[in-house]
Order: C-alpha cells, then structure tokens, then sequence
C-alpha cells in the first residue's frame, strides 16, 4: 500500500497510520503537470516519468494528514534511512532509533513475535511548523524487509 503514485515509496503503517518517504512519478495528465507544460511551450509527455523531488507524507488516526517536499535530496539520503532501517530490523534485539535528520526520526519497537511498531516525529521545515508524530500498530518484521528491500532495488 503506498499514497504516491508510481516512483519509489517507503510506506510504514496502515491506511489510517503511517509515514512515507516518496519520490513520485510525474504525470502527463496531472492539472499542474499541464500547466506547467504550457508554460514551457511543450508537451506534457515530455515532463513524464521519474521526479526527482522526495517527499514525506504522513497521516495519523486522528485524521490529521499532510505532506512536505523536501529540496535538494537525493536518492542516498532516503536509501541510507532504509538501509538503517533495515539493520535494525535484521537484527530484531530491542529498541532502536532511525535518524532521518531534522524531518524525520523513527522509534522502533517490538510488538508481538516477529512484529515491530513505529513512532515517527515528523518536523515540517518552516519556523512556524509543528512537529507532529506517528503511532503505528505492529508491522511484521518478514514484510518489511521485504519492502526495504524492493525500496532499495526500486533506487539501485
């Protein structure tokens, strides 16, 4: 399950709980897309395929959701928060924490046999941002390195 179309996703939690980093495709027949297309004096089709713009997106229970770009990084950042991500995971001793620098820190925790929760802090950039944080339900360990892994290959 993954809120962006196309591109590489790192989706952690359900439909009601979760965070994601993602760098979505474009597509022609996006209302900005064209818009911007005309403004450039071509066709749409020509801004299709790979973004190169990442973003996270989240949303709680509380039906609070939203979602930020984040300029300027690149595809090493979000492979070395998965490839952390995956460690932890592999290892599967206890507690630990993914630094995503000042957008993004994950608190791992295990949740039953062979599961792991998630409490993600999400910081919007922007002075007048509030951080917000991400409670997911457990997630199972086997399904998630599988993900880590497609995630990865999906930015080799």
């Amino acid at each position: 399950m993954s809120p962006a179309a196309g591109g590489p996703a790192l989706f952690l939690g359900d439909a009601t709980d979760y965070v994601a980093l993602v760098r979505p495709e474009l597509d022609p027949a996006d209302p900005s897309v064209v818009r911007a297309a005309a403004e450039a004096g071509v066709d749409p089709a020509e801004f299709a395929g790979p973004g190169d713009t990442w973003a996270v997106l989240y949303e709680t229970g509380a039906g609070e959701g939203d979602g930020f770009d984040l300029p300027g990084i690149r595809d090493a950042e979000p492979a070395g928060f998965a490839e952390q991500l995956r460690t932890g995971l592999a290892a599967a001793t206890g507690r630990f924490t993914v630094d995503g620098g000042a957008v993004l820190t994950l608190d791992a925790e295990p949740a039953g046999p062979g599961a792991y929760a998630f409490t993600a802090r999400v910081t919007p950039p922007g002075d007048e941002a509030a951080p917000v944080t991400v409670r997911t339900g457990p997630l199972p360990v086997a399904d998630l390195l599988s993900d880590l892994d497609a995630f990865l290959e999906s930015l080799a």
